[in-house]
């Protein structure tokens, strides 16, 4: 489990990016984490495995106080935290199975990462997991010649390496298509419930959000100005997360985009290694 409490991110200049942000994420759970841009999402998911320092609260995964560590501590400790970047963050001079093999650079001694001569296990995991995401044909190829789609899958496959304990996913489908973002949110999905791993996808797309996750955090202005389920997330919610707008668009493009869900499930085995 993930607990958040009173996490507060004051920069240099005064400005404040989070402000006593408190919430709680159980084993299983997808949180989509929404809300306008400058809100503080991105600053939140980073401040959980501390690529930014809080200025205040507590984070704590299981019974380890995320927030109390060392820097030692805490280089041992991101091991159990998978991070998945809307840039994909691969080494594209690398292979696919290569990228996915640098999930262990936190266990392995520097001479296996240098030699790129990991144990035997670890590389069958890596196998098992390109099965899973559905790139085991492609693990010989270098993550240069891969479309978006399929380098997220790749990161996805990455952080799973790791055996990590929760998932931050920060803006998973921004740069893809809209069929491939939803063949990736809901593997996201899938693999968490599999696996019983708790997860934070940072997300613009509310539509997305509504669709997949069964809980939605809205932040305004460095707050927590909601915390539900997607069936409430009504007109009202959205304007005070976003403002003004007219949201009858995007009920509409709710409805839309669930009618062929079950038809792009069934397809999703043979689209796997063509986007």
């Amino acid at each position: 489990m993930l607990r958040v409490t009173g996490l507060t991110k004051t920069y240099a200049t005064g400005d404040k990016a989070l402000a006593d942000v408190s919430f709680e994420v159980p084993e299983g759970q997808v949180v989509g984490l929404i809300g306008p841009s400058g809100a503080g999402k991105s600053t939140l998911i980073r401040c959980v495995n501390r690529l930014v320092e809080p200025t205040a609260g507590q984070v704590h995964l299981g019974d380890l106080e995320i927030t109390a560590l060392s820097r030692r501590e805490l280089r041992r400790a991101r091991r159990r935290i998978g991070m998945i970047f809307q840039e994909y963050a691969l080494v594209e001079r690398l292979t696919v199975m290569e990228n996915v093999l640098s999930g262990r650079l936190g266990y392995v001694p520097f001479w296996r990462s240098f030699t790129r001569r990991y144990p035997p296990g670890d590389v069958e995991k890596g196998f098992a997991l390109l099965d899973r995401v559905g790139l085991i044909q492609h693990a010989d190829k270098r993550a240069d010649a891969l479309s978006g789609g399929q380098r997220q899958r790749v990161g996805i496959a990455r952080a799973l390496e790791q055996d990590p304990e929760l998932l931050l996913i920060d803006e998973p489908t921004a740069s893809l298509d809209p069929k491939t973002s939803r063949q990736i949110m809901r593997l996201v999905v899938e693999i968490c419930q599999e696996r019983a791993l708790p997860a934070i996808i940072n997300i613009h797309d509310v539509v997305l959000a509504r669709q997949f996750t069964k809980r939605i955090i809205g932040l305004q202005a460095g707050s927590v100005v909601f915390d539900g389920s997607p069936e409430a997330l009504d007109e009202t919610v959205l304007t005070r997360i976003y403002g003004e707008e007219d949201w009858t668009a995007i009920r509409r493009r709710d409805g839309e985009d669930g009618e062929d869900d079950e038809d792009e499930r069934e397809r999703e085995e043979r689209l796997a290694g063509l986007v």
